[in-house]
Parts: C-alpha cells; structure tokens; sequence
C-alpha cells in the first residue's frame, strides 16, 4: 500500500474533539481510526482500585461518533489501554459503554476484547526462573509486592492487536498496550515500515497535541507512505511545525535518540523533519533495532492506607515567614499526641514555597499568600481523619512567635473542612518480563457486540 492514513481523534478517549475536525479528518478517507484511551500519568490510583480518570458521559460521547463512523466506513476502530489503566474492571466498563453506544445506533459489530492482566502465580514462577527485572531507578521485585498489588497488566505490544484484525474484529478494545500500537498495528498487518509505523503512532496518540498551537482535545491525522509519514492538523486553528512534531518525538523521553518498546527501540538519530505547504510535516529517517530477546513492561499498584486532606490558606506575613518551623512544631504536637495510635503519615504540601518541586525549587521564597494542603495517611479512614482534624486545629490556633492575634492562622475556604479521600494505592510494580511469545499471556475474546 503506497499511503496508509490513520485518524487519531483526541489524546485520550472522552478528552472530546471538535466534530468539524473529526469530519474533516473523515474526509480524508482514513484507514483505521485508533485512540488511545489511557495513561499511567493520572497516579497509581485508577490502576489499584480498578476506576476510570475518565468520566463516562464524556467517553459514550466519543465513542458514539467514533464507532458510527467506523462501522458506516468499514474501517477498524482501535482502542489503547481502555478504561484509562487498562486492566479488566477498565476493559469491560468500556465493552459495556461501547455495547450502549451500537444499541443507540442500532447496530452490530465484531468485537475482540483483549485483556492484560497478568496472573500472580504466573509471575512468581517467573521471578524464581529470573526473568522479571526492574526498570529504571526500582527495586527489585518481591513476591509479597506481586501477591499484594490488586491489579497487574503487562504493556501488550503489535501483536495482539494485529491478530484482532486478521480475525476480523471491527472494533478492537485493548487492555494495556504500548501507546503507539492501536495506531500502529493495521500499517504493520499491511506491510508498512515498522519503526515509521511506531513513531507515527506514538505522535498520533496525542492528538493534537503534537500542533501548534496544541491541545488535547482535536484530532491529527497521519499519512503513512513506504519512506516517510506526515501529519496534518484537522483544525484551521492549528497546524503542525517542525518545532511541535520535533518536540513531541521527544515527549516522556529521557533519553533524545532511543525509544524504547516491546521488542526494540526506535532509533532516531538520523530522523529529519520537514515543514510541507498546508501547515504539514514530513517525517523520515526513523530507524527500528529489536532487542535479543522479548520484554513486556509490567505494572501493578497496591493499597497502602487511607487518605484525609484539608486545604487552608495563609496570610500572615509573620507566619508565612517562618512557615517550615510551624509546620515541623504542629507535626511534633501531632507525635505526641498520637503516639499510641499506630502508624500513619502527615504531609503539608505549601503551594507559594515549593509546593510543586520540593526540595529542587530553584526560587525558594514564599510568596506574599500560601495555600497549605494537609493530607494525612493511616491504615484506616477514621484514623487518617483524626490525624489530619487534629493537624489542621493545632495549626489554626498554633501560637507562633510574633502573632498578633489570638486565633485565626487559616483561612479555610470549605465546611467540612476535612476531605476523606478514601483509599491511596502506591504503584508497586514496574519492572520487565521476558517472555518468548509476546501475544501468549493476552486473553482475546471474540464477541458479537
């Protein structure tokens, strides 16, 4: 096939578009619309208690353009790591969202539902064969951290997906997969270059982002030829430049010139880019280099605790001054106070002097107003709550040195003032797995929907 063009409609499935871009990219007769549908970004949370970051009103909206427009074209729509973590609670809320979406329209399609879960015993059996290893900066994995993590998905590759389609599948929803694959996997089954087809994917599966001016929520369009791939901007409003493609080849990177994946890495050190008339970018040069032996990315969160949070300003020109010595005495008073109560955890995020970088904050002083954010962890939720209603007393009324006044150190703008956020979940698994067949340890599901 001399040109493969593929629609990608938003950076992430119920992040919405404009229908005149869709149309516009409808237009242009694409061969597959794919979408990724999810993100680790969002925290551990989504993936430990099984939850969507996406709200489902938003994603039936999508959806139903989406797949009207799919099965109306006889093309295939392809969803990435569905439900926004990709683990079976996620696959299936978007199965049932997509079986009320054909409802509506009163359509069928060929579903394949692929989960990515991975079961625990399984990977005990393949940490002792020593075959699990971490990846990046981690610890290595223990059988305790499998046992206790309520969800673990492995990053599915290419292949699953490009087995739906030869099965026929109309309508692809994938668990967790490598973001560039939904986009990715028709190009491959016909015959296009593999490392085009990837990078091409991992800028489509942003959307609109990778434009100028960008946004998250509009489409981009790519056109996959035999040495080269280009991408338009659906949207009058925005087009692509060399800067805005360049910039997201190098977006969750940390390293330029490799990016890596299931079964190889990308070789971008002799990948060009060049601006075309209509606000276009051709992309070349881009280079594929598979690994010796097969790794899948795994991931997995656990509970650790329950969390309570109270949000207060602060005004005082004579506390904000001396605001880390406030917050370690109010901490020594929460110590004592709770000193048989079990284990627990305060922290006192201080949005104004360094709430958003810590200790790497380049520009240490506070501003003339600080917006404090106390969150209190503990192994149940009546014991988060009275540490963090106790902290937040103890500091609106804490005599510091220089107050004027009698009480009153905060200004807290909500009745409750206390939160319970209900349970904190810590990703406790990301690491590799070597496997020998990379489709084996994916379920698909072939279904009438």
């Amino acid at each position: 096939m001399s040109e493969l063009r593929v629609l990608s409609p938003t950076a992430i499935l119920g992040y919405g578009f404009p229908l005149s871009s869709f149309e516009a990219g409808l237009a242009r007769d694409p061969h597959v619309i794919a979408v990724d549908a999810g993100s680790t970004d969002p925290g551990p949370y989504y993936l430990g208690a099984g939850k969507c970051f996406t709200q489902r009103a938003a994603v039936k909206r999508d959806l139903h353009f989406l797949v009207d427009a799919a099965l109306k074209r006889g093309i295939p729509l392809i969803i990435g790591t569905a439900g926004g973590s990709g683990a079976r609670p996620h696959v299936d809320w978007t199965v049932a969202i997509v079986n009320e979406v054909l409802a509506d329209l009163q359509a069928a399609a060929k579903l394949a539902v692929i989960y990515s879960d991975i079961d625990r015993d399984l990977l005990v059996q393949e940490l002792r064969r020593g075959r699990i290893q971490p990846l990046g900066p981690v610890a290595d994995l223990t059988e305790e951290q499998i046992q206790t993590s309520s969800h673990i998905v492995a990053q599915m590759g290419l292949e699953p997906i490009v087995q739906a389609l030869k099965e026929g599948a109309q309508i692809i929803i994938a668990g967790r997969a490598y973001d560039p694959t939904a986009f990715a996997a028709l190009p491959v089954l016909k015959g296009c270059d593999l490392a085009l087809a990837l990078h091409m994917g991992k800028i489509l599966e942003c959307a609109a982002i990778a434009a100028s001016p960008g946004s998250g929520s509009d489409c981009l369009f790519g056109y996959l030829c035999d040495d080269c791939f280009v991408l338009e901007a659906l949207n009058p409003q925005r087009r692509c430049t060399k800067l805005s493609v360049a910039a997201h080849t190098l977006y969750e990177k940390s390293d330029p010139y490799w990016l890596p994946g299931p079964g190889g890495t990308l070789d971008l050190r002799q990948c060009t880019f060049e601006e075309l008339e209509g606000g276009r970018v051709k992309v070349s040069g881009t280079r594929f280099v598979p690994t010796e032996k097969y790794f899948l990315k795994l991931e997995g969160a656990r509970p650790i605790g329950y969390r309570t949070i109270s949000i207060a300003g602060v005004r005082d020109p004579i506390m904000i001054g001396q605001i880390d010595d406030v917050i370690a005495a109010v901490k020594e008073r929460v110590a004592d106070n709770f000193r048989d109560l079990g284990d627990y955890q305060v922290h006192v995020h201080c949005y104004g002097k360094n709430g958003v970088m810590a200790d790497l904050e380049p520009h240490p002083q506070p501003a003339h107003e600080l917006g404090l954010v106390i969150e209190a962890v503990a192994p149940t939720q009546e014991v988060a709550d009275a540490v963090c209603g106790f902290f937040r007393s103890t500091l609106l009324h804490y005599g510091y040195p220089g107050r004027k006044s009698t009480a009153g150190n905060l200004a807290i703008p909500y009745s409750p003032s206390d939160i319970s956020a209900g349970a904190v979940y810590t990703f406790s698994i990301y690491h590799l797995l070597e496997v020998d067949d990379p489709a084996a340890l994916f379920t698909m599901e072939i279904r009438e929907g």
